[in-house]
């Protein structure tokens, strides 16, 4: 009886693991290798970029902006609709009232050619607005920041894409708005939804400019860190369980033409920071949806600090982390 008893819970206790070992292979589990060893010299065209970039996160995260600076908010709207509209695109709002002020998301539009009417639809998206109490330029200029960039990088796919590409810029992200009605990229993703536009892809660049080296200096909520490197110098690619596919593309596209260290991987949303973006918007309308990140409070030591200032934020990593994302929606825009 002794012996059966033992069998049994061996049994109990293989199947455990083979169950767990299965799910930690689904969530993390990606095509391809993270790159390794010594990064690259910078291209011209790279250089130019970072010098771009680091401009841009100046004019955004010059000081606090939100709602609670009200005209500090507006500034920074007026500087992504201006720069947009210099790239030679047609500036769209999306006006709503949150806390009797009115805010805005605000896009811009690559167009596939005409005899393609109902196009399927990529979204590259970040927010715009910062935290109470910093400046936020890693959280979130760099993603801002980048979203503007990517915009003049892809313009020449105006009329020749066979998607259609939707830079987004989100207001209201931050708390005390964050997962409610007032949330700019819930109203977006809530809009195209309404419409009935096929979105297949939403890209949410969070707080994407802060690179360490040090051992030591990345941490993770459990139990990934027991998987993952202990230091801060890759970007994360992260999505809930429903955008395993689109994340799995995203990885194969960008280890395949970008010599940049990566993690990527899918989660419940109930793990700290897996849902913690504007990508949580997309997929609670069923849109397919990654985070893109160096991962935020888990490796930089100012989130949500006044000390997130524009001199935190490496504009040449975040700059080759930029052309790989204009890789991998140039090969999803195919």
């Amino acid at each position: 009886m002794a012996a059966r008893m033992w069998w049994l819970a061996a049994l109990v206790l293989l199947a455990f693991l083979a169950v767990g070992y299965g799910a930690l292979h689904y969530m993390t589990g990606v095509p391809g290798r993270s790159h390794r060893g010594p990064l690259p010299p910078l291209t011209d065209e790279e250089m130019a970029l970072a010098a771009s970039l680091k401009l841009h996160i100046a004019s955004i995260a010059a000081r606090e902006h939100n709602i609670a600076h009200y005209d500090e908010l507006e500034k920074v709207a007026r500087h992504i609709e201006a720069t947009l509209a210099s790239f030679g695109y047609a500036v769209g709002r999306q006006e709503f009232s949150a806390d009797g002020r009115l805010v805005r998301n605000i896009d811009a539009t690559i167009e596939p050619p005409a005899e393609k009417p109902d196009p399927e639809v990529i979204v590259v998206g970040a927010h715009y607005d910062s935290a109470p109490g910093t400046p936020g330029a890693n959280d979130n200029g760099s993603g801002a920041a980048a979203v503007i960039e990517l915009a003049r990088l892809l313009r020449d796919l105006d009329h020749k894409s066979g998607k259609r590409i939707r830079f987004v810029l989100f207001v209201n992200e931050e708390p005390p708005y964050f997962m409610t009605e007032a949330m700019g990229s819930l109203r977006y993703a809530r809009a195209l939804a309404e419409r009935r536009e096929r979105v297949v892809a939403m890209y949410s660049l969070e707080t994407i400019g802060f690179y360490s080296s040090e051992p030591g200096s990345q941490h993770y909520p459990a139990p990934f860190g027991l998987i993952y490197p202990d230091r801060g110098d890759f970007i994360a690619f992260v999505g809930m369980l429903g955008s395993r596919p689109l994340l799995q593309e995203t990885l194969r596209s960008f280890r395949a033409h970008t010599a940049f260290p990566s993690i990527g991987g899918v989660a419940p949303g109930f793990i700290p920071g897996i849902a913690w973006s504007d990508h949580w918007s997309f997929a609670e309308h069923g849109f397919q949806a990654v985070m893109v990140t160096d991962t935020a409070l888990f490796r930089y030591p100012h989130y949500h600090l006044p000390s997130d200032t524009p001199d935190k934020v490496d504009s040449e990593q975040l700059a080759r982390v930029v052309k790989g994302i204009e890789r991998v929606i140039r090969d999803l825009a195919r």
